[in-house]
């Protein structure tokens, strides 16, 4: 079995893909004005409005910006640099500045414009290093 999509219901497709690309640096894959995706080397960040609810029951089925339990990660090479480059963008939304984290990582906490909870992270450890060195688990 491989994980190859986490999808975000949102009531603004446009507004997140538009974050996502910033601070990742990706292009989103806008196939309708509803649903886009960003395509990362292991998995797929997908983005769907409430219209696409519909296919799977209706809308009741997820609440958008309702998140309380998951957090999107991203692997990224430098976490203070990516501080740095994205500090005044995530100025308000930021839940915690880059801090080594008991399991190894350097961590960077914030939250994107429907309040998901967003990590960067770095490898620092001798352990979470080698951790991540055929990617990540």
């Amino acid at each position: 079995m491989n994980l190859v999509s986490i999808r975000i219901i949102t009531s603004n497709t446009e507004s997140l893909a538009a974050f996502y690309e910033q601070i990742t640096g990706l292009s989103a894959i806008r196939y309708t004005p509803d649903f886009a995706e960003l395509k990362t080397q292991n998995t797929t960040l997908a983005i769907g409005s409430t219209k696409t609810l519909q296919f799977f029951g209706g809308e009741s089925i997820a609440q958008p910006a309702e998140n309380r339990t998951a957090i999107i990660e991203f692997l990224v090479d430098d976490v203070d640099k990516e501080f740095e480059r994205l500090k005044s963008f995530l100025s308000s939304t930021v839940v915690q500045e880059p801090t080594v984290m008991p399991w190894g990582n350097k961590s960077l906490l914030f939250r994107d414009p429907d309040g998901n909870l967003v990590n960067f992270f770095t490898p620092v450890t001798k352990e979470s290093i080698e951790k991540f060195k055929t990617g990540p688990e």
